[in-house]
């Protein structure tokens, strides 16, 4: 009997457990495992998660720090690998002569030192290309171009133009011994402007009132929003004439007999470089290469510009990339499917 009851019990569970209680324990068992596996499944998801950060993280790291060190030895890259030998050194004039520009006077003036004081160097080639800029950036390097040639009369000092040496762009270039550029390169200029707008009738059509305070008679002379005073006209055109006579007599200076007698050179004109031979702008036809080649004699060229440094461009890089970001999504909208 007890044996039949035995094994009643383990088939059919003890009778005196309310219905149902198995049930409800395998449920709770079965809850609890559910609970354990999305736990560890949510820990191990943390876990890689984690891990791929990290991973990311030190690949960022080792991106910028072989970033400084690259950056570091590009920007003596020529003068650590070149300077073995004689050769042609390079300084660059490129774009708008300004103070705190790649062009400016002091970045300039700077390469011209470096070239000139290096014994290897055979000859030196300043190359242009530059609509102008500021009269006293370029009267800058101009000065030290022909202090520099006094200093080191054995060394030759060219300029080279190759698209553009416009206005105080080729203020600079008649520092050197000789100028040479492109037959389709634009050369001249040789004038000096001041650009000015006026708004008196618009404003008048829009019922607006200028109001302006001032203390001195002319502190606001050639206010846009003024009538323009013939009498402040006149003392501004004898400053740009003043600016004017300073150019032309630089260039005469410069260039010396080989300025052909021509009333339009003057005029602020600009010619190609195959005009500007027979006007006496410019010496002859050829590359940066050909002079160093053909005239210096010394074919390995090194560059003596100095560059922003690695910082600086990385921070013009990032600003740039943003201005695309931010341009790229205001004015594209891309279909989407």
């Amino acid at each position: 009997m007890n044996d039949d009851w035995s094994s009643n019990e383990a088939k059919y569970g003890d009778p005196k457990q309310p219905s149902g209680t198995d049930d409800k324990a395998g449920r709770d068992a079965h809850w609890e495992r559910d609970l354990v596996n999305r736990l560890a499944f949510a820990a191990l998801n943390e876990q890689r998660r984690t891990r791929r950060w990290g991973i990311l993280f030190k690949v960022l790291v080792f991106i910028y720090l072989f970033g400084i060190l690259f950056a570091y030895r590009s920007d003596g890259w020529d003068s650590m690998t070149t300077t073995g030998g004689r050769h042609t050194a390079l300084v660059e004039v490129n774009g708008i002569i300004a103070a705190g520009s790649d062009a400016s006077a002091d970045r300039v003036v700077t390469g011209l030192r470096a070239a000139f004081e290096n014994a290897k160097t055979a000859g030196v080639i300043v190359r242009i290309n530059s609509p102008g800029g500021s009269p006293v950036q370029a009267g800058y390097i101009n000065d030290e171009m022909r202090r520099l040639r006094d200093a080191y009369p054995d060394t030759p000092l060219y300029a080279v133009v190759t698209d553009v040496c416009a206005s105080g762009g080729y203020y600079v270039a008649v520092a050197a011994d000789e100028i040479y550029a492109d037959k389709a390169s634009v050369v001249g200029s040789i004038g000096v402007r001041m650009d000015s707008f006026g708004f008196v009738e618009a404003m008048e059509k829009m019922g607006i009132e200028r109001r302006l305070l001032t203390a001195g008679e002319h502190k606001g002379f050639l206010d846009p929003f003024l009538p323009s005073n013939p009498e402040d006209v006149a003392h501004v055109q004898g400053l740009l004439d003043g600016i004017h006579t300073q150019f032309v007599e630089v260039v005469k200076a410069g260039r010396g007999d080989r300025l052909k007698q021509d009333g339009n050179i003057f005029s602020g004109l600009v010619w190609t470089g195959e005009q500007g031979v027979d006007l006496g702008l410019v010496d002859g036809l050829g590359s940066a290469s050909y002079v160093a080649r053909e005239l210096i004699g010394a074919e390995e060229i090194v560059d003596y510009t100095p560059r922003p440094d690695f910082f600086d461009r990385f921070t013009r890089g990032i600003g740039a990339a943003m201005g695309q970001t931010i341009v790229g999504h205001l004015f594209y909208s891309p279909i989407k499917s």
